[in-house]
């Protein structure tokens, strides 16, 4: 499914974004000509299609900035094709490097998505941690926890399940930074 690490951690990072709605892998063939007038064709990594109708799908490649550098002479026209066919169609083109993947948010999707394969959606702490959620406006990971309970052996219990909660989004913290013991939460507010 991906061709190089690069990509595989770019399908993480959508994988984990609620705003995903579905992808596509190498989607289209773009054709274009070059400048001796013979055609040419470039097929894209992948298109993120977004469940908000404001964002337009996104055709994008991905790319390390080595790759970029040593070979912009032949990729360059490859990417005007690219950003011409996208625009045709109402959607966007970008050329995506590990500046733009590999950020805190791929650590935190890392870090979370196993929490949302492994704990239950009827684990029974699942109540206790979005009641406690309410009641505070905003409180670090280690201040829900006490909420819940003061025993830190209890607590160890319900961390897990508070990351499931995160990852599954149904409790909010800035994923753009490093999620710790000290990471700001919030409750989800619908609406």
């Amino acid at each position: 499914m991906y061709e190089s690490t690069l990509e595989r951690d770019w399908l993480m990072v959508l994988e984990f974004s609620a705003d995903v709605a579905s992808l596509e892998v190498q989607p289209v063939r773009v054709t274009w000509y070059d400048d001796k007038g013979k055609e040419r064709s470039y097929t894209p990594d992948l298109l993120v299609h977004y469940h908000k109708p404001e964002l337009k799908p996104l055709l994008c490649e991905v790319k390390y900035q080595d790759e970029l550098r040593k070979h912009w002479a032949e990729l360059r026209s490859k990417f005007r094709a690219a950003y011409r066919y996208a625009k045709s169609r109402g959607w966007r083109f970008k050329v995506l490097n590990e500046k733009h993947i590999r950020t805190s948010l791929l650590q935190n999707a890392r870090f979370l998505l196993p929490f949302t394969r492994q704990i239950s959606a009827e684990s029974p702490q699942i109540p206790e941690l979005l009641s406690a959620i309410q009641h505070l406006e905003r409180c670090s990971v280690q201040q829900l926890l006490q909420l819940v309970n003061a025993d830190p052996m209890i607590q160890a219990e319900y961390l897990p399940v508070l990351w499931y909660l995160v990852g599954t989004k149904q409790i909010r913290a800035d994923l753009m930074q490093k999620l710790t013991m000290a990471s700001e939460l919030w409750e989800v507010v619908d609406g």
